[in-house]
């Protein structure tokens, strides 16, 4: 029998003795949506929860108070409150509940699915808005590759199980061997029931899909598929299934409760950005004796005429087999170059393993790469100029820009149960919250 743990506050299964994902495949399920009125919906949606901090997110809904930030963050109106607050909470749901009466929001009137159409820089990314159910990741049907932490977990928690709905949507991949995608695009004709345009000029279009018959399809096509994997929005998920589970214990959970909200697309078809690291100090060592101890463990080259105005440095011979950084220290750029050891496995394969277990912990000390504060990310398609700004500035002693993880790379690893370290990808698409919402009361 699966061990079974039990608290005041959630019921914990560990069904990690069966072996459930060799005989289970996906399912999802369509639902009735919530999504902004037409009209609202270039006002309503906005950023995620957690791209932004409670001042940013103050000054984005002093700007617009249509904005779906204060559900999100509804910790931002209430300033002088612990963001943990009980009131935070209540506030969120309260004004969920004023926007759904204002005409803000719209229920669709039958289950459906929708396809969530980004168009940026000249790409289009096409996803599937779908349910998917919690027993699908207790029995690691859909698969992680993050840890989460226990602060954020219970935030979110709390967040769903006040406002009765999943505000945020986990943003899922899917190998597409049966032309998902390419049906999926083909769908993405008719009237749109939601669009926005952000400010960095990304179109975020929703189309519905109402036709029992396509929805039938698109439910088959998914059963052959035989996993699920989290790309972002691992907290969310989690926090889903805790909400769910706590409403078992409470006796109001129903079938709604029993699933989250997420975007599917197929694994081939998103971007992956590097995430780069900048780092306060060097320890105590002068910039000269740390270039010399980096010299012990890469092959290192000072590059020159590097493009600041891209968001990576492109390799001159892009190589298999070779860890690869790109350090902005003292003003100047270096390439720092290692042979992959073929031993290693899959994760210390990493970029980040490698960087975390030769130079963090045992040069620079920074042991925790999620709690230290000596350490800061910077991730996505932002310029090199943000993190040379950073360093110049003297915020950070130095900076090292990522290459992207390879997408074959994540999902081997999910199969396989491993946690990649933090901050080692940046999906794109950048999702909106509030295009699209699943009630659960």
């Amino acid at each position: 029998m699966p061990r079974i743990e039990t608290s005041r506050h959630h019921l914990s299964i560990d069904y990690s003795t069966y072996n459930y994902v060799e005989f289970s495949m996906v399912s999802i399920y369509p639902f009735r949506a919530l999504h902004p009125s037409k009209e609202e919906s270039a006002y309503v949606p906005s950023v995620p929860y957690d791209v932004v901090d409670r001042d940013e997110a103050a000054a984005c809904i002093s700007e617009n108070r249509k904005s779906f930030l204060r559900v999100i963050r509804s910790d931002a109106e209430l300033p002088d409150l612990d963001p943990y607050d009980d009131a935070i909470y209540a506030r969120a749901r309260a004004v969920f509940d004023q926007m759904r009466a204002e005409g803000l929001f719209v229920q669709d009137a039958g289950e459906s699915y929708s396809v969530y159409r980004v168009e940026y820089e000249g790409r289009v990314f096409t996803g599937l808005v779908a349910c998917i159910g919690v027993s699908e990741y207790q029995t690691k049907v859909v698969k992680r590759h993050e840890l989460t932490r226990y602060d954020k977990e219970e935030d979110r928690t709390r967040h769903i199980d006040a406002v009765g709905a999943h505000t945020g949507q986990v943003f899922l991949l899917y190998k597409d061997m049966q032309g998902i995608h390419d049906h999926l695009a083909s769908l993405a004709t008719g009237e749109m029931v939601a669009e926005m345009k952000t400010k960095s000029g990304a179109v975020h279009r929703i189309y519905p899909i109402t036709d029992p018959d396509a929805i039938r399809k698109i439910t088959g096509l998914f059963a052959e598929v035989p996993a699920l994997y989290i790309a972002d929005g691992h907290h969310r998920a989690k926090s889903a299934v805790n909400v769910y589970e706590r409403r078992s214990e409470r006796g109001d959970a129903n079938l709604e409760a029993s699933r989250f909200m997420g975007v599917l697309f197929a694994h081939d078809s998103v971007l992956i950005h590097g995430y780069s690291r900048l780092v306060r100090d060097l320890n105590g060592m002068a910039q000269d004796e740390f270039l010399s101890a980096l010299g012990e463990i890469f092959t290192i080259r000072e590059l020159n005429d590097v493009n600041t105005k891209a968001s990576s440095i492109t390799p001159d011979v892009p190589g298999k087999g070779q860890h690869l950084f790109h350090l902005y220290i003292g003003g100047r750029f270096y390439e720092l170059t290692r042979t992959i050891d073929p031993a290693a496995d899959a994760i210390s394969r990493l970029d980040v393993s490698l960087l975390q277990e030769r130079v963090f912990s045992p040069l620079l000390g920074i042991t925790d790469p999620r709690g230290d504060e000596r350490l800061a990310f910077m991730g996505g398609a932002l310029p090199i100029t943000d993190l040379i700004a950073g360093v110049d500035r003297g915020d950070y002693a130095f900076a090292i820009l990522m290459q992207p993880t390879d997408v074959d790379e994540i999902c081997d690893i999910a199969d396989n149960d491993g946690i990649m370290p933090p901050k080692s990808t940046w999906f794109e698409p950048k999702l909106l919250s509030g295009l699209v919402v699943h009630s659960i009361d």
